[in-house]
């Protein structure tokens, strides 16, 4: 029980850490090519294309594991393969495509609109546009992706994790347990079931409270569904 306690913790920390890294990657990718468009626009969607062509298992399992048994160097940081920031930042970056075309799609629709050619008539800088335009019509959107991304995460660092490719031994976590407990299934299947449960009810929440932010937010989308 205690390290199901620990190993949330650890789970429930690297899937919030890297939904806001994914945020904060994928926000500011999507304004720059919404708004700049032209050859930064190809440039990103070139590379958010490359990165969504492969699989998100695979290119998980391909980036935990190579920064696991070298680490990550960062000019003069060092972060260790066992660190937990190895996972968060595989995460973080697996989804930002899933996060940087919808901002983008979103940035190109409202830098069209009148209020955005106004402040441009008025002589305001791009920079002064995009923050103070057009990044408060885009943070209802972030609201609404959190939860689901915090969720996504969750699900790939435990099955990472379960590959081996994640969380790394002795820190435990949701993944690391049901791995765990997978070859003594037939004798003692608490060891997996029990963390199993643990996370299908934190994802199922995290869903159900994302569904409830998105009803709050856009009480629109729920009457064009019933209709």
């Amino acid at each position: 029980m205690v390290r199901l306690l620990y190993g949330g913790r650890n789970s429930l920390l690297i899937g919030i850490v890297a939904a806001l890294g994914t945020i904060a990657l994928g926000l500011l990718l999507g304004l720059l090519a919404g708004y700049h468009r032209g050859w930064v626009d190809s440039a990103i969607s070139w590379a958010m294309d490359v990165l969504w062509a492969f699989p998100v298992i695979l290119i998980g399992i391909a980036l935990g594991t190579a920064l696991a048994l070298g680490g990550l160097e960062l000019g003069p940081v060092r972060i260790e393969g066992d660190s937990l920031t190895i996972p968060i930042f595989v995460i973080a970056v697996i989804y930002v495509p899933y996060l940087a075309r919808p901002v983008r799609g979103q940035v190109l629709a409202l830098r069209e609109r009148e209020f955005v050619e106004a402040a441009r008539a008025q002589g305001m800088g791009s920079a002064r546009i995009v923050f103070t335009e057009i990044l408060p019509n885009v943070i209802t959107t972030l609201a609404v992706f959190l939860p689901l991304l915090i969720a996504n995460a969750i699900l790939l660092e435990a099955a990472l994790s379960f590959l081996g490719a994640g969380v790394q031994p002795p820190n435990p976590s949701w993944g690391t347990m049901i791995s765990e407990g997978f070859d003594r299934i037939t004798s003692a299947p608490h060891l997996t079931v029990v963390p199993g449960l643990m996370l299908v009810a934190t994802v199922l929440s995290l869903n159900v409270f994302g569904e409830g932010v998105r009803d709050a937010l856009d009480p629109k989308a729920k009457l064009r569904i019933e209709h």
